[in-house]
């Protein structure tokens, strides 16, 4: 008797189509990518021009130097106009600390009476407000700088810090005056049958409701204010009161030598540093704040 062995021969598996689905997020993914590297691309391009000598800018314009060295660093660390690095980096903390804390918090008392308090004439002077905002600054250069001068403050940070406690900034009011203006009245007016003022009103009820405008202005009025060219360079006169943006150009205006670029590029960085770690932390808060506030009214 002989077995006859049966052989089966299975047909292959058939392939797993890949979705529409998955190839569209695949797409999406590769463009994000490609689109990062072209945001990040200029600040990967100034963290490894730090490295580079001065003589290789303007012959080699790409990522890696060709010698490296921290030379620049060692520069920029000693300073320029025989004042340290650390003292320009203070003053623009002190100028940027002060504009925050005086732009919040004028911005919101300021916010508050437009979008809380009824008075005569209200609306013409939330007109006139939002009217300065197409008031070019260059306007207001002249007489300015002739009241701070015949109040002795030229060559100080007071021409710089006390406007910003004076709601001058007309985008931060107008900003937190939509923000309040779409809250509900109720808790207001359940603390003013309990006896609260104004004051208390805005302080208890107000700001911890509107803590992500506030980090929006917050963030906004750090950067234009560690970025401000324009402003210390006609108040301020001694390199020792300079924030960072005039040391910066001191750098391009050096007498011996000419402009020292590696110098330059690096005393940019570690200025753009500072920023960055702020815009990081305050952005989490900003988010979170955007996330979890649900007001109906």
């Amino acid at each position: 008797m002989t077995s006859t062995a049966l052989i089966t021969t299975g047909a292959p598996a058939p392939r797993k189509r890949i979705s529409r689905k998955t190839w569209q997020s695949v797409v999406w993914f590769v463009c994000l990518l490609a689109l990062t590297a072209v945001v990040l691309y200029p600040l990967v391009w100034l963290f490894l021009s730090t490295f580079k000598p001065n003589s290789e800018f303007g012959q080699n314009p790409g990522l890696i130097p060709n010698a490296p060295t921290f030379d620049n660093y060692a520069k920029v660390m000693e300073g320029i106009a025989g004042v340290p690095m650390w003292r320009f980096f203070l003053n623009s903390f002190i100028l940027a600390v002060a504009a925050v804390v005086g732009t919040v918090l004028s911005s919101a008392l300021a916010a508050y009476a437009f979008a809380r308090v009824q008075f005569k004439g209200l609306g013409i002077f939330f007109a006139a407000m939002i009217g300065t905002l197409l008031l070019p600054f260059h306007v207001v250069i002249i007489p300015q700088y002739i009241i701070f001068n015949k109040l002795g403050w030229i060559n100080t940070f007071i021409p710089l810090i006390l406007p910003k406690f004076l709601a001058t900034s007309a985008f931060f009011v107008f900003l937190l005056v939509q923000f309040i203006r779409q809250m509900p009245r109720d808790m207001d007016e359940a603390a003013r049958i309990d006896g609260a003022g104004h004051l208390r009103i805005f302080w208890s009820i107000i700001l911890p409701l509107i803590k992500p405008a506030l980090i929006t202005c917050a963030i906004f009025a750090f950067i234009w204010e560690w970025n401000d060219f324009l402003g210390p360079l006609l108040y301020l006169t001694s390199p020792e009161n300079y924030p960072l943006p005039i040391a910066l150009r001191l750098y391009n205006d050096a007498s011996s030598g000419g402009a020292d670029y590696g110098a330059t590029v690096t005393a940019s960085f570690v200025a753009l540093i500072p920023v960055l770690l702020f815009f990081i932390v305050f952005q989490r808060f900003l988010v979170d704040g955007v996330a979890t506030q649900g007001l109906k009214g």
